[in-house]
């Protein structure tokens, strides 16, 4: 380790909390230390913003585990050590407390994305359903719709524990932040509700479905657009990069979206379709259906970058 500082217990001793609050941020190696030194030092670092671990065999160790956010020990310690501590290593090698690092960010990443993503989509979904209901006479998706596209979106979210991660989201720690989930979901909601719109305007002038006799189409056509958007929101927020391109999903979610996709075209197209109050949609709606998927991935990057720019990434 590059030596940032050096105190002795005498030193600390003779320092003010706020004293040593400052020292603590530039020094990195502390010598001689009594217990209650080395709970002063970890708690100072706590006060000052850190999530700390500590780690420690003896009873000296035992005020410091305990006051630790993450208190590490080994087998071998002594009782009250290994009781004060949270974790306890049961293995001779500390490269095991690096691997445990770098999981548990690859996990709070992926869990973040989950967070992310739904509550972007359903605050999109929502918004969508009421702008539908003020001016449409019918209702534009049936509750059987949303249940199945609800299910088949979760469906597709159970690969995410296994999706990759950018090294970028694991060269620092990361923190629960839940203004930065809120704020997440107020910019990149409305956008699949832009698209929502599109598909409304194009089923109502386009195919003609702005009847209740016609509703079926209708509400095939915005089953289909919402379920695919819902689906590739997956792709364009699990990273700051660009999807596909800088950055791939692992091999398990790119198959669980595509599957997914696969089947919430086949539902309306297929022989299950009246089961789920669907019907086959016109071909000249799959000439649109590319068009407005590739100008919600653009746009939807579009306002990632200015996201980035303007707050950051997490």
């Amino acid at each position: 380790l590059a030596q940032q500082g050096l105190l002795m217990g005498n030193d600390i001793e003779a320092m003010s909390d706020a004293e040593l609050a400052l020292a603590v941020e530039t020094t990195n190696v502390f010598a001689k230390l009594t217990p209650s030194h080395k709970e002063r030092i970890v708690r100072l670092l706590k006060a000052n913003g850190h999530v700390v671990g500590f780690m420690g065999d003896g009873i000296n160790d035992a005020p410091a585990l305990r006051t630790a956010d993450i208190g590490i020990s080994v087998d071998s310690a002594v009782d009250i050590a290994k009781e004060a501590a949270d974790i306890i290593l049961l293995e001779k090698s500390l490269m095991i407390l690096e691997e445990g690092v770098l999981e548990g960010r690859r996990t709070f990443a992926n869990m973040l994305k989950y967070i992310k993503m739904t509550a972007s989509s359903n605050f999109g979904n929502v918004f969508s359903v009421l702008v539908a209901s003020a001016f449409i006479p019918f209702l534009p998706m049936l509750p059987m719709h949303l249940l199945v596209q609800n299910l088949l979106y979760d469906i597709s979210q159970i690969a995410i524990p296994f999706d990759n991660v950018d090294d970028e989201m694991l060269a620092t720690p990361q923190r629960w932040q839940p203004g930065e989930v809120g704020r997440f979901m107020l910019f990149f909601g409305p956008i699949s509700s832009i698209f929502d719109i599109t598909t409304f305007a194009l089923m109502w002038y386009v195919f003609d479905a702005n009847t209740p006799d016609h509703q079926t189409l209708f509400q095939s056509g915005w089953f289909v657009v919402g379920l695919l958007t819902q689906t590739l929101i997956v792709h364009m927020i699990r990273t700051p990069k660009i999807p596909f391109l800088q950055s791939r999903a692992a091999l398990p979610l790119m198959l669980m979206t595509g599957v997914i996709m696969a089947v919430g075209i086949f539902l309306p197209m297929g022989p299950l379709a009246h089961y789920f109050k669907l019907q086959a949609l016109p071909s000249l709606y799959f000439v649109f259906l590319p068009v407005i998927l590739l100008a919600y991935m653009a746009l939807t990057q579009a306002v990632k970058g200015y996201y980035i720019c303007r707050f950051g990434w997490q």
